[in-house]
């Protein structure tokens, strides 16, 4: 049953917003560290990244299980299982002795994670009126994007201070918070007695067969595909091509955490006096257009360095835009499956952004190119996506 927006709405807002926290806080306040826990452990630190890449295909993987399960034995239990487990995956890691300890603890920590990723989001749909879906999930990720700016700070002040084991005995202390506060605040919602193990994970197939369900899960995919490649590819861009120091990047960056936060919080506000459909029509538009910039550029002015990251600043604060609105959107179409929509949705995400970032790896030539269409087509092809998922939306049938 929707939870009342009278009834302390935005302490519940926190709390599921502090779920959707977890993945960004355990990737990039990790980040600074790299180097440091390279030189402990001996080894390179080619081999300590690996750690991340473990942590992203546990997150891939957990969010396919979480979100069908959590519809046949509601989310509560698989959350608090979830958060337990990522607690105990994170001591794990604060205790490690070499490189290969730390990537099973990340493995079995993004395993845990995954539960508070997919089911904070299928709870909106639980715990709030159906319209209200991307609104809320758009202060959720407002959250999510703050967390992401001030992690690498809170990391590298830690790491200075008392050393890279204390970024990890934080993260205890957090999950540990927001365990409690799950167990005191949130309801078992969400399980269906008809729904076997089985039939929720066919649900899936079921999914993959709507066009209108493609055409959202592979818009929010795409630009979250081009968001990462513009994390892994934008360092060595704009410092090793164009020459900006290590400070002048984070300002760079930190302005397109800011766009999205902007974006964001325009969505917030305008969502439900426009409509869906009309906010991401707007943003991919916005996406498009960007895309397409970067493309043209690559062909004809490689070495225009404004114009590059003006493209991409706008492809970047779209993202939160889409994402919300798309994730929205289908919790409202299939909200008997909400569960299996968000993990999909989510993990879908998380895969196409790893693909994206290994393929823009692989593209590595020296000059800004890969980084220019590794972001521009994806945003061109989330522009087409769309088009797909807003010409079938009012053929859906609700499941």
């Amino acid at each position: 049953m929707p939870h009342s927006l009278t009834e302390r709405p935005w302490a519940l807002i926190a709390l599921l917003a502090s779920l959707q926290a977890f993945a960004p806080l355990s990737i990039d306040m990790y980040l600074p560290a790299l180097t440091t826990i390279a030189d402990e452990f001996a080894t390179s630190t080619s081999e300590v990244q690996r750690t991340i890449s473990m942590f992203l295909f546990g997150l891939f993987i957990g969010m396919l299980i979480y979100g069908p399960l959590s519809d046949c034995y509601g989310r509560r239990r698989l959350l608090i299982g979830g958060i337990c487990l990522y607690v105990l995956a994170t001591v794990a890691c604060l205790l490690t002795a070499d490189a290969n300890q730390l990537m099973i603890a990340r493995l079995f920590q993004a395993l845990g994670g995954a539960a508070a990723s997919v089911l904070g989001r299928a709870l909106v749909r639980d715990l709030f009126p159906p319209l209200e879906a991307p609104r809320i999930l758009s202060w959720m990720h407002l959250v999510t994007m703050v967390a992401t700016l001030i992690a690498p700070l809170v990391g590298s002040l830690l790491l200075t201070v008392v050393g890279w084991r204390s970024i990890f005995a934080l993260l205890v202390l957090f999950s540990s918070v927001v365990l409690i506060l799950v167990v005191l605040r949130i309801p078992n919602t969400g399980r269906n007695a008809e729904h076997t193990p089985w039939r929720v994970f066919r649900t899936y197939g079921y999914l993959l067969r709507q066009p209108v369900a493609v055409g959202y899960l592979l818009c929010q995919s795409l630009t979250f595909a081009g968001l990462f490649a513009y994390i892994t590819g934008s360092p060595f861009v704009f410092m090793d091509v164009f020459g900006a120091s290590s400070s002048h990047y984070a300002l760079l960056f930190s302005s397109n955490v800011a766009g999205i936060i902007v974006c964001v919080l325009a969505n917030a506000y305008w969502v439900n006096r426009q409509g869906v459909q009309r906010m991401l029509r707007m943003a991919t538009l916005g996406t498009s257009g960007a895309g397409l910039t970067l493309v043209i550029a690559a062909l004809m002015a490689p070495d225009a360095f404004w114009l590059i990251y003006a493209a991409c600043f706008v492809h970047i604060a779209t993202t939160g835009v889409i994402g919300v609105n798309c994730t929205g959107r289908l919790l409202q179409l299939y909200p008997k499956t909400a569960g299996a929509a968000s993990g999909l949705g989510v993990s879908l995400q998380f895969g196409m952004g790893a693909v994206m970032s290994a393929l823009i790896t692989q593209m590595h030539n020296g000059t800004p190119l890969p980084l220019m269409l590794c972001v521009g087509i994806p945003g061109l092809m989330a522009f087409l996506a769309l088009r797909i998922a807003l010409r079938h939306d009012t053929q859906a049938k609700k499941i």
